[in-house]
């Protein structure tokens, strides 16, 4: 081998490569291979881009039956995103189409994902080092969220992807897999109703999903919070923080929102229950008035992106040794 030639290779291999560029602010719908299957997501990318730091992840599951796109739209987190600076990542599940009617493995739910044992978790994994290969982003800041199969999807992921989560905000759909522990202690802040019409707040057999016979039995909300809150080591009783009524003469009217904190937990973890009342199967904040003969009636008493953002912004992945 020449000298020249020697030379260059070992600057080749002494020399790390270059960090991702970075992705231009505004919405990017990324395509990827992941266990044999084609996946794909959407990534919206903040002004804050533009100055080339790593930028936390707010991961945000869609619900059974949705897709990535009706997810971004209804959610409405984009423009807290964009103030805040975080990667807004929106992932599509799988189904006999591949761009509608998709649902996530979440355990025991729901329909095409958990019939062919689709890898979800797996494919989340592979979809932050995708990310991370076209965007710089801050390990130690990645966080979930999702509505209903969605929701069930990050609370998988704190049990199965602990090290890389630092903390999840279901919305609407509680813990289905029972099974596996933490490997270290993740902070939830979960938002449901009692009044919610499919994922019923005290648990049981939710109504058929539309068109079709399938039905979703449902964990009860409070129980599933409690355990996880002795999993993390909270206390055992919580403590109210808020309490939140919808005015006379608005559509909020008759609506309420508590906040019951159980903490400090093990390691500075807490655990947080948004317990609403008049509220369908809804995203707190959301798109208003969104199929609301299927979901019920939308609320807007609660942000649901704001409060999960402030409650995200006070928890890392610790530093492994």
């Amino acid at each position: 081998m020449r000298q020249g030639a020697l030379l260059a290779l070992v600057v080749a291999l002494l020399v790390p490569a270059p960090a991702a560029a970075g992705l231009e602010p505004g919405n990017h719908r990324v395509s990827l291979q992941h266990d044999g299957r084609p996946r794909a997501y959407i990534v919206h990318v903040p002004p804050a881009a533009r100055d080339g730091q790593p930028l936390p992840v707010v991961l945000s599951f869609h619900g059974g039956g949705g897709n990535a796109d009706n997810q971004q739209k209804y959610s409405r987190m984009d423009p807290v995103a964009d103030v805040e600076g975080f990667l807004a990542v929106y992932p599509d599940g799988t189904g006999r189409m591949s761009d509608r009617l998709l649902t996530w493995n979440a355990g025991t739910c729901c329909a095409y994902s958990v019939v062919n044992r689709v890898d979800d978790v797996g494919f989340t994994l592979a979809l932050l080092s995708d990310l991370e290969a076209r965007q710089p982003i801050e390990r130690r800041r990645v966080y979930a969220t999702g509505l209903s199969n969605g929701a069930m999807m990050a609370w998988r992921l704190a049990v199965e992807a602990s090290d890389r989560v630092a903390a999840i905000a279901p919305v609407a759909g509680a813990r289905v897999l029972k099974v596996g522990q933490p490997a270290r202690p993740v902070s939830v802040m979960h938002f449901h109703s009692v009044d919610d019409p499919r994922a019923l707040y005290g648990g049981g057999l939710g109504p058929p999903f539309p068109m079709t016979t399938s039905q979703v039995l449902h964990s009860a909300v409070e129980p599933t919070i409690r355990e996880w809150a002795a999993t993390i080591g909270c206390p055992e009783e919580s403590r109210v923080t808020a309490e939140l009524k919808g005015q006379a003469g608005t559509k909020e009217a008759g609506h309420t929102a508590t906040r019951y904190v159980w903490g400090p937990c093990r390691d500075g973890g807490e655990v947080v229950l948004w317990k609403l009342a008049g509220a369908g199967h809804v995203w707190p904040g959301g798109l208003p008035d969104y199929l609301p003969r299927l979901l019920g009636p939308s609320t807007s008493l609660v942000d649901a992106n704001v409060e999960m953002w402030r409650f995200f912004q006070r928890f890392t992945v610790p530093l492994t040794r």
